[in-house]
């Protein structure tokens, strides 16, 4: 019998009613929910920091007798020791140092006019960076094999902008190799200037 009774209604709820009733559940809920909290069991009070202050250990007072022995006799003084005579100098030619010092650098700017020039005939402004009108100046490290290719690049210092940072980069990998140069590592400028 009590089946029939629930069965009877089979039409759900209006929307309305629905709505009220979720209403109040809320309602009773929230004005419920404060004495349930505080019925709750509050967490354990936590014991009390303690603090103890120690005194460091007085330092040992020192040994009455010495750990070294006078060896020496009061009556032998020690000998005066005489400085060293200073090294003779050694002869140098004038004209080998001074080619030394020179060969060097005019290979090294020798292998940076090499260097420019071919990047020079890679280099491209790119379009996107003319009409945005961006300018600047990029500072790469080319690094080379043994036959001259070009082996890896990098940013020294970058120009502030990824435009022109990245075609300088495609630039120097676009040089391919560099004939005829001794250096293994270079740094060349890249700039990016409308005119």
């Amino acid at each position: 019998m009590l089946r029939q009774l629930l069965l009877h209604n089979t039409r759900p709820m209006p929307r309305r009613l629905t709505l009220a009733f979720a209403l109040s559940l809320a309602v009773h809920g929230a004005a419920l929910l404060p004495d349930y909290l505080k019925r709750l069991p509050a967490a354990p009070p936590r014991p009390p920091l303690q603090a103890v202050l120690r005194l460091s250990p007085l330092p040992e007072p020192p040994r009455a007798e010495t750990l070294l022995k006078n060896t020496l006799d009061e009556e032998v003084a020690p000998k005066e020791i005489e400085p060293l005579p200073p090294p003779p100098p050694k002869p140098v030619e004038p004209a080998r140092k001074a080619e030394a010092k020179t060969t060097p650098k005019n290979a090294q700017k020798r292998d940076l006019q090499i260097a420019q020039r071919k990047l020079s005939e890679q280099q491209f402004y790119p379009p996107e960076a003319i009409a945005r009108n961006i300018e600047g100046e990029v500072r790469l490290i080319i690094k080379l094999a043994e036959n001259g290719a070009v082996d890896d690049v990098g940013i020294a210092a970058s120009s502030g902008h990824a435009l022109l940072d990245n075609a300088a980069i495609r630039a120097a990998y676009a040089m391919g190799s560099l004939t005829g140069v001794t250096s293994r590592e270079l740094i060349l400028p890249v700039v990016f200037r409308l005119e």
